[in-house]
């Protein structure tokens, strides 16, 4: 069900996918910082003998 936008269509669905990507970007960014996070951790945590 879509909603008739008449000539404002381009814009709208322009920034819902301008959104959407930026929501997508900061999620994979997050996953990609949090495991080279844990990387580092357990680096650390193997030097330090408590593996």
């Amino acid at each position: 069900m879509m909603p008739d936008l008449g000539k404002y269509a381009v814009p709208v669905l322009g920034s819902y996918a301008v959104a959407i990507g930026l929501i997508a970007a900061i999620v994979a960014l997050s996953i990609w910082r949090s495991r080279r996070m844990k990387r580092a951790l357990d680096a650390v945590e193997a030097r330090a003998g408590r593996k």
